[in-house]
């Protein structure tokens, strides 16, 4: 089954769900519960946001998107979790302020509830398990969460329903909030770092330089730029200094490029002779570290 066929019916699960737990955690009184029902309607529009856009993300490059729609997928990514980060601070408000006057809660019904939500989200789980982007470890991410989220529910309220504690039911509730906030967090920081376009996680362009030089003909690389499109697929730029044959080169160099991970390179090739006049490129480029330092150095070869 396709990555989005998932996501949707990831979705639609949720949708219902939540509603069904917003009735569950009004009927039994129990913040635990209404707490999860809003993360689960939060999911539900995350979920939604991330179908459309991992749908929007399958799209090949066209005139406008010349790189294609991957980032859309991240987009969805940054979306939910924007959406978690303040729906976990709502419901540690709404928590707290229940455990400075704690209110009776049916428990029996909280243990009901708890053992089917745990089920509906096992199986959603191991439903969203196997795929491949950023968007769907977070669906994922979520669906796992949720059944935690029902475990500690369920265990909370059977002993609520044994010792009468009741603060045992907003205590939960932070609980879960908390845990969702940090994850998100998490997430923020990788999905921002796939905007600031930095070097793609496990890509070294240390390791890189020191490979594309050991490539037989290489004298040199410089203006190395390592940057990811969503996550998985990686781009890279650079110039190389070779005396050899161009296109024998830019093939070694790209099965090179292809064992870290990058899909997708632009390779400068120059002379020796012309050095990209590099002496006076490295002073030309040393005041201002921008994008615009490469185009002091591009010199075009006539063959």
């Amino acid at each position: 089954m396709k990555t989005d066929k998932k996501i949707l019916a990831a979705f639609l699960l949720n949708l219902f769900f939540s509603v069904f737990e917003f009735i569950g955690g009004t009927v039994t009184g129990s913040v635990a519960i209404i707490s999860d029902s809003l993360h689960d309607m939060g999911d539900a529009a995350g979920i939604g946001l991330s179908y459309f856009f991992e749908r929007k993300s399958k799209k090949a490059p066209d005139e406008i998107y010349t790189y294609g729609y991957l980032r859309y997928s991240v987009l969805g990514s940054l979306m939910i979790t924007a959406i978690l980060l303040v729906g976990s601070v709502v419901v540690i408000y709404n928590a707290v302020r229940r455990l400075i006057n704690p209110v009776p809660v049916n428990y029996s019904g909280m243990i009901a509830f708890a053992l089917v939500g745990t089920a509906v989200n096992l199986s959603a789980v191991l439903f969203t398990k196997d795929g491949d982007s950023l968007n769907r470890k977070a669906v994922n991410l979520h669906m796992l969460e949720d059944t935690l989220g029902w475990i500690v529910v369920l265990v909370g309220a059977v002993i609520m329903r044994f010792t009468d504690l009741r603060f045992i039911d907003p205590l939960m509730s932070v609980g879960v909030a908390l845990f969702i906030f940090i994850n998100s967090l998490k997430n923020l920081k990788e999905s921002l770092s796939v905007f600031l376009e930095k070097a793609p996680d496990g890509v070294s362009s240390e390791k890189i330089r020191e490979h594309i030089l050991s490539v037989e003909g290489v004298s040199d690389v410089h203006h190395i730029h390592l940057w990811t499109m969503d996550g998985f697929t990686n781009c890279a730029t650079m110039h190389v200094i070779t005396d050899g044959d161009f296109s024998e080169v830019k093939t070694k160099i790209r099965h090179e490029l292809s064992h870290h991970g990058i899909t997708h390179s632009v390779i400068e090739t120059e002379r020796a002779e012309d050095m990209c006049s590099e002496r006076q490129c490295t002073v030309a480029c040393s005041g201002q570290k921008t994008s615009l330092e490469t185009h002091h150095c591009h010199h075009h070869h006539h063959h």
